[in-house]
């Protein structure tokens, strides 16, 4: 089989990281190499081509994932400020939280909250490894994102992250619903 070429190589890159992304997000960071790679639909042994260890793409990856939820809330943000009414930054931060609270975010962990999906392997990252950095940046920012004038973010996001991990912990039971549907509730009303 001969060489890939370097654009090949790239995209075969991206898509390790980007697999890896939704893969951490769903199943932890402790998934197998192997596993990975074949889900990315390439071979084991391409990964070291790649990449100079599982860390550094736990790093890329932690680091894609918070990209992309912050590339979302931009773009939720600017369609909020073109949109109709004055309800503007509200009615985008009410529309996310009824979306984050819900069983389709519950049950998709892959496509998720990367706040979510990555905290239990966070907590044991090393604190000056790049995606423990990364990590605490994205928590940060969508923290930010959440903040209103009468309300801190880091408390919403809290409600919301800790509504969505007991709801994931609880889910084929009645009490998973009525987490997400009490936190909803009390981030939403008013």
């Amino acid at each position: 089989m001969g060489r890939v070429s370097q654009e090949q190589a790239r995209e075969n890159r991206e898509r390790v990281v980007q697999t890896a992304s939704r893969l951490f997000r769903e199943q932890g960071t402790h998934i197998s190499v192997a596993d990975l790679m074949k889900a990315a639909g390439l071979t084991h042994g391409g990964f070291y081509k790649q990449f100079a260890s599982k860390e550094a793409l736990i790093d890329e990856a932690t680091t894609h994932a918070f990209g992309e939820l912050a590339a979302r809330h931009a773009a939720a943000a600017e369609q909020g400020a073109a949109g109709p009414g004055a309800g503007g930054r509200a009615e985008v931060q009410r529309a996310l939280i009824d979306a984050y609270l819900t069983a389709e975010h519950r049950d998709n962990a892959a496509d998720g909250c990367p706040a979510a999906g990555l905290a239990q392997d966070m907590a044991r990252e090393p604190g000056a490894s790049q995606a423990h950095r990364a990590y605490a940046e994205g928590v940060g920012a969508f923290a930010e994102f959440l903040a209103t004038e009468d309300e801190d973010g880091i408390v919403r996001l809290c409600t919301m992250l800790g509504a969505l991990v007991l709801a994931r912990a609880t889910k084929d039971s009645p009490l998973s619903d009525e987490i997400l549907a009490t936190a909803r509730a009390a981030l939403t009303q008013g």
